[in-house]
């Protein structure tokens, strides 16, 4: 989706010996009226908001491979997080409520935003909408073993062109997300995100998250400003926005400079808003165009992340989201320039 907090593995095997084999597709069954799709999915998104856990997960795209660790806890209003990644350069994120804090040890940084929470896995739903059964068909799937529980399985299939499938493994009795699948439009799988051990309703432990994030002696400190604004202000339209998406968020903020430091003044901002249709997220960019630091218009895919970048008169426009690259195309071609 919109930040991928691990780095690539280089053994797809570490995935296989920890996914499920199944034992071949389930009976067919009838759609789930949007009342009950609403309440599957609310009880998704309220096990990875309210529940303890702590496991690993995986995340299998583009015949790569990466693994973290993961640790949330709720007292009262208060939520806490905290994510190492076990591949590659160490890195640690921790978050209480909107404060996020992601550090490199090695490099001795530590990156501090304050944010809106955009779910990602085991979150699920974009809190307030409540259209998921007007572009998605739900069907129960029968139930499976994840990570040692017993997991509900849900089928959702887009009803256009402009997002892609899923497959969801939803513990029985919390509701906490072990599995989601993204598929294709044939339904191949673009995409994989899984634990392969969580414990859930464990002792929280916030004192794990908070303390680290004081301590950050002999860090250089980076505090990027995000300003609130929206794309009228900024002199832009969306001639028409993709069916079934919304927007949820619109700031600017700093562009990397030359150094590796954020770029000062309203030349180096870069607007960013971000889209929704209440599952999945198209974020778009726009920023001055520059001949050095954009070279070629181009689209890539690693498994269901497409990035879309190209120039618009004085514009680099970057549009990225887990859609197919005609949904961004879309996102791209709506965009006007109003003064």
């Amino acid at each position: 989706m919109l930040h991928r907090p691990l780095l690539a593995l280089t053994m797809v095997s570490v995935l296989c010996a920890f996914l499920p084999a199944t034992a071949g597709p389930a009976p067919a069954q009838s759609p789930v009226e949007p009342k009950e799709v609403r309440a599957w999915l609310m009880r998704i998104h309220e096990a990875a908001s309210r529940r303890n856990f702590q496991g690993t997960f995986i995340v299998s795209a583009g015949g790569a491979v990466s693994s973290a660790r993961i640790a949330h806890y709720c007292e009262g209003t208060n939520q806490y997080e905290r994510i190492d990644s076990l591949d590659g350069q160490t890195r640690h994120v921790f978050r209480h409520n909107e404060v996020v804090h992601t550090l490199w040890p090695q490099a001795r940084v530590a990156l501090i935003e304050q944010r809106d929470q955009v779910n990602t896995f085991p979150g699920l739903l974009q809190v307030g909408d409540d259209r998921i059964a007007e572009f998605y068909e739900v069907r129960p799937q029968g139930s499976e073993r994840i990570a040692g529980h017993e997991a509900s399985v849900l089928l959702l299939r887009p009803r256009d062109e402009h997002r892609f499938g899923y497959r969801l493994w939803a513990e029985r009795t919390s509701g906490l997300l072990l599995r989601a699948d993204v598929l294709g439009s044939n339904g191949e799988l673009l995409e994989t995100s899984a634990f392969s051990d969580v414990a859930i309703n464990v002792r929280p432990q916030p004192e794990s998250v908070v303390q680290p994030m004081r301590k950050l002696d002999g860090y250089r400190i980076v505090r990027p400003s995000l300003v609130p604004t929206k794309l009228d202000a900024e002199g832009w339209s969306l001639k028409q926005i993709v069916p079934g998406f919304r927007q949820v968020s619109c700031v600017k903020r700093p562009m990397e400079g030359p150094n590796g430091g954020d770029s000062a003044g309203p030349a180096g901002q870069a607007l960013q808003t971000i889209f929704s249709d209440g599952l999945t997220y198209v974020s778009v960019f726009i920023e001055p165009f520059t001949a050095e630091r954009h070279t070629s218009q181009m689209l890539t895919t690693i498994g269901a992340t497409q990035t879309l970048m190209r120039r618009q008169g004085d514009w680099w426009i970057t549009v990225v989201g887990d859609v197919p690259a005609a949904t961004l195309k879309a996102f791209a071609q709506g965009l006007e320039r109003k003064k």
